[in-house]
């Protein structure tokens, strides 16, 4: 473990603390409660994307840094008349893992724990033991009808796995929602490392934390839209392939421990990623890669074509069973990932360019 106390505790605070796609506010208090004291300006928008923003001079280009605060989970959609909570998904939650876990239901007035019920295995059917719907799963709050329990939640009330965050070795970190949080925590890391080193820096810098990834890009497209900046670096998870049972030749190989990925094609611009590959050389921080034929199913894919459009390179993380209660994730990994991101904007000139035509 490399962070000081107050780097730390704020990585696991950031990390424990829910943040489901459209109700992301506490998490990013902790988030703006941190990055504050190194910003010269906070801001937020209507739906709770926040920013913090390096003005260094009005004539030079300004770079986004973007990551996304929201995690996938669940939402209270009905009440049965014996108490028993039914569930849909929120973002790309895997039915399949969530039998007998532990949840939290966040309601008005505090958190409200709860069962999702996993019938006893005597009991199955075992000729149609399927993967469950999200029609199928109920949340048991040990309430005896659906007056006491809608006493103690409400439909469309906010449901996460209860699993936390937890040190697996020195080096490795687990728990929920480490995708994207980690991106929070590099962009706000990055902030403090250049005002400290502000003397170095030519050009303005927006940190952007943005809301709603999970289901649809939405706060990423909102602040890309108001700040029409000259160009953004990206950060995100990416799948970690150096498990058993994935194919390399479909999902390619990344591995986990070995350095930060970048990503080509989609929404990437080459010059953005030749820069990033300088970078790389000059400081000797790895580089792994990968390949998106179209899309690359993060915030890149909302920001890129904002107005006149706006060069991307997406930057991200190794990690091990994404949308998971257990991802996994390298300390080493986000140390070199958070450095790269500040060489990256320290070497941007005053006047850069990022076009394919001169």
């Amino acid at each position: 473990m490399t962070f000081d106390k107050r780097t730390a505790e704020f990585l696991e605070n950031l990390l424990v603390t829910p943040s489901p796609a459209g109700f992301e506010k506490a998490g990013q208090q902790v988030w703006l409660d941190f990055v504050r004291s190194a910003a010269d300006l906070v801001e937020t928008d209507a739906y709770g994307s926040a920013a913090a923003r390096l003005d260094v001079d009005p004539s030079a280009i300004t770079v986004m840094l973007e990551a996304h605060c929201d995690e996938i989970g669940m939402i209270v959609q009905y009440v049965d008349e014996s108490g028993f909570v039914y569930i849909n998904r929120v973002g790309g939650s895997d039915p399949g893992i969530a039998r007998a876990r532990k949840v939290f239901i966040h309601s008005r007035d505090g958190i409200v724990s709860g069962i999702i019920g996993n019938t006893a295995i005597h009991l199955q059917d075992r000729e149609n033991n399927k993967l469950p719907k999200w029609s199928d799963l109920f949340i048991d709050i040990g309430a005896s009808n659906r007056e006491e329990a809608l006493g103690m939640i409400r439909i469309g009330d906010p449901v996460t796995l209860a699993e936390q965050f937890e040190f697996l070795s020195d080096d490795l970190i687990t728990g929920r929602a480490l995708d994207n949080r980690i991106g929070g925590f590099v962009i706000a890391r990055v902030i403090e490392i250049l005002q400290l080193r502000r003397p170095e820096l030519a050009v303005n810098v927006i940190a952007l934390n943005a809301v709603q990834e999970e289901v649809g890009g939405f706060g990423a497209r909102m602040m890309a839209y108001r700040y029409d900046p000259d160009v953004a670096f990206v950060t995100d998870v990416t799948h970690a392939t150096d498990t058993p049972g994935i194919n390399h030749k479909q999902h390619g190989l990344v591995k986990m421990g070995k350095g930060p990925v970048i990503n080509h094609g989609g929404a990437n611009h080459p010059v953005v990623l030749e820069h990033f590959e300088q970078i790389a050389e000059k400081t000797g921080i790895p580089l792994q890669r990968e390949a998106s034929g179209s899309r690359t199913g993060t915030d890149a894919d909302s920001i890129f074509y904002q107005k006149r459009g706006i060069p991307i390179g997406l930057v991200s993380l190794p990690l091990r069973y994404m949308h998971s209660p257990v991802e996994l994730a390298s300390v080493s990994d986000i140390l070199q990932l958070t450095d790269f991101l500040a060489e990256s904007v320290l070497a941007l000139q005053h006047d850069q360019k990022f076009t394919l035509f001169e």
